[in-house]
């Protein structure tokens, strides 16, 4: 990545030309799929860069420039969880990174946690000499994704932080953080494009239908450019099929189709699917699946209105289990089943 994203100036103003980068943590918090990885990255390559440009940007061309592009950077430290770090060597070099370490494929049991290992090899990283004695960053992704004991960890560092180092949070739920983190760091709001600017940015990416696919992707520019990728965009499809025939929905087949996408994926799918289905029966209106309002039509005068609003209520709950089921497959099928039971039999 060679610079910010247009709707981040504004906030990396805020940080680096007025000076209002303060203390030894940040935390980047937002929905996801508006670049906050990316912005993370860029903030650590401009702060470890030798020869910055206009606002404190990094030059792209420095040694230290270098070192950051190749992942070989002596004082940046990144920790992501085993089954996001398949794709760490693309990372910061693709616009979508973020959303594409979100929603890709993982590893068959690869962790999606930040384990207390990981926070411990930080040992010899922080309290050694950096590079030149130069400053230290270690960048966290998504710091929601550290367990208990890892969380317990990385707070004895941040109340005794050590000297030259900066620890960058990026987090789509800060709420999941512990309290203790969380008052520890600078927290700053990521900014949400509107809707007009993610537009344009879809539009100079030649997205054909960038209105739809905004919609889609719950109005997360980065989200709706991955969508359009056509491994995506195929699973994409798979899924509103799935969900458009639902009274003669196989569960165990449906399951076996969706294993290959991110289980947080599929229920964040389902909960904006039935977002749709309530919105229409009780108002006539969409927000997400522009393109299937004739398909969003037939089933909303299937469903059990108050059934589907139950059924949405535990999508909250199965996203956090989302990322740790014991039995995936069994867990969309769970999933399908409770999907196909508020379906009206006529």
């Amino acid at each position: 990545m060679d610079d910010i994203y247009i709707w981040q100036h504004k906030i990396w103003q805020k940080l680096l030309r007025n000076s209002g980068l303060r203390g030894h943590a940040l935390l980047l918090k937002g929905k996801q799929g508006i670049g906050k990885y990316d912005f993370a990255r860029y903030l650590a390559q401009s702060l470890l860069c030798t020869d910055h440009k206009a606002e404190h940007k990094a030059c792209g061309a420095c040694l230290s420039c270098g070192w950051f592009k190749q992942n070989t950077h002596p004082n940046f430290y990144a920790i992501l969880p085993e089954g996001l770090k398949r794709n760490s060597a693309e990372q910061g070099e693709k616009e979508d990174s973020e959303e594409k370490s979100s929603t890709a494929t993982t590893k068959k049991n690869a962790s999606q946690h930040i384990s207390i290992e990981q926070i411990r090899k930080l040992n010899d990283f922080v309290y050694l000499t950096g590079h030149q004695h130069g400053y230290k960053i270690v960048l966290i992704y998504p710091a929601e994704s550290m367990n208990k004991a890892a969380a317990n960890a990385l707070l004895k560092k941040l109340e005794e932080p050590p000297e030259n180092v900066l620890f960058i949070l990026v987090t789509h739920q800060a709420q999941r953080l512990l309290p203790t983190i969380r008052s520890r760091c600078q927290q700053i709001a990521m900014p949400i494009p509107d809707v007009a600017t993610s537009l344009a940015w879809l539009t100079q990416h030649a997205i054909s239908d960038p209105h739809i696919s905004l919609a889609a992707a719950g109005y997360s520019p980065l989200s709706a450019l991955l969508l359009n990728a056509d491994e995506h965009a195929q699973q994409y499809q798979q899924f509103i099929q799935l969900m458009s025939h639902a009274t003669r929905m196989n569960p165990v087949a449906g399951a076996q189709l969706m294993q290959e996408v991110n289980l947080p994926v599929v229920v964040k799918w389902l909960q904006q699917w039935c977002y749709d289905l309530v919105s229409y029966r009780t108002t006539g209106k969409i927000r997400y699946f522009l393109n299937q309002l004739a398909s969003i039509t037939r089933v909303s005068r299937q469903i059990d209105l108050q059934a589907c609003i139950a059924y949405a209520r535990t999508l909250n709950v199965r996203q956090q289990l989302a990322r740790h089921p014991l039995n995936p497959r069994l867990f969309l099928e769970e999933l399908l089943i409770d999907y196909m039971a508020m379906i009206v039999k006529k």
